[in-house]
């Protein structure tokens, strides 16, 4: 049998004989130590909780990136403004697409860079970028060099979607003319073999994601000069090292906005 008087008491069982006594023992806490007393003896109806911020950043400070991009994708800083990734198929080739649009801006932003360079050197005598399509060749028609291009293109880019439908499927043998221990795709997006991994970086590609991060930064800034160096064209109507060596004669006159406003006027 138990008795609990108030609650300055502290209840224990009492032992039966023949006649009954209740043992009961009077804490009397001093005022110092009331909360003390509390704390000890008050029923925990709150359990504490801990919870932890997320550490991730985004494209924007303090905004909550949607559910499907959860940071497992490289270089995902949560950017879908208008949802074009909610579906997980679409999403996927989202990625690819992106992949290999940054993959042809940093090739375009070399070959630009450099082209450009040996012209004004005078190094080479080249057209400037925007006029090197015009350029008529010894060696071969322009027509017969488009329909090169588009076969060879057509054949990679077939290539390239039938490993994203089926993965691993055009490294079988047989499916490449015997070349496919050359190519090793790694993944869908990311062959390897000594033909595009010669330097053997990022073998072991699903550990490989501080690789694909430094990738898809380079590949999104040159997706961004090359629009830089359009805009720059159509404006000036001069190549980019030329643009460069104009500013850096007159740095505080030549710049963009003396250039927008020369144009506008």
């Amino acid at each position: 049998m138990a008795v609990a008087v108030g609650r300055g008491f502290l209840v224990q069982p009492c032992s039966y004989s023949s006649s009954p006594t209740f043992h009961n023992k009077i804490y009397k806490p001093s005022l110092g130590s009331a909360t003390t007393f509390w704390s000890t003896f008050a029923p925990q109806r709150y359990p504490q909780v801990a919870v932890q911020a997320q550490q991730r950043p985004t494209w924007l400070p303090g905004l909550d990136p949607p559910p499907y991009l959860d940071g497992t994708l490289a270089g995902d800083y949560g950017f879908d403004p208008l949802g074009l990734g909610e579906d997980p198929k679409s999403l996927k080739w989202y990625v690819q697409a992106e992949l290999v649009h940054a993959r042809f801006a940093m090739a375009g932003v070399a070959g630009i860079l450099f082209t450009d360079l040996l012209r004004v050197t005078g190094i080479s005598n080249l057209p400037v970028w925007y006029e090197a399509g015009a350029v008529k060749f010894e060696f071969a028609s322009t027509r017969t060099l488009i329909v090169v291009q588009f076969l060879l293109m057509g054949f990679a880019e077939t290539k390239r979607y039938m490993d994203f439908i089926n993965p691993g499927s055009q490294a079988k043998e047989g499916s490449f003319f015997g070349l496919e221990a050359a190519l090793e795709g790694l993944e869908p997006g990311y062959p390897g073999g000594p033909l595009l991994n010669p330097l053997g970086l990022a073998k072991d590609i699903k550990n490989a994601h501080e690789w694909k991060l430094k990738e898809i930064k380079n590949g999104r800034l040159a997706m961004i000069a090359i629009l830089g160096i359009f805009v720059q064209a159509y404006v000036t109507h001069a190549g980019p090292i030329d643009n460069l060596v104009e500013h850096l004669s007159n740095p505080w006159q030549k710049t963009i906005i003396q250039t927008l406003a020369n144009s506008t006027s």
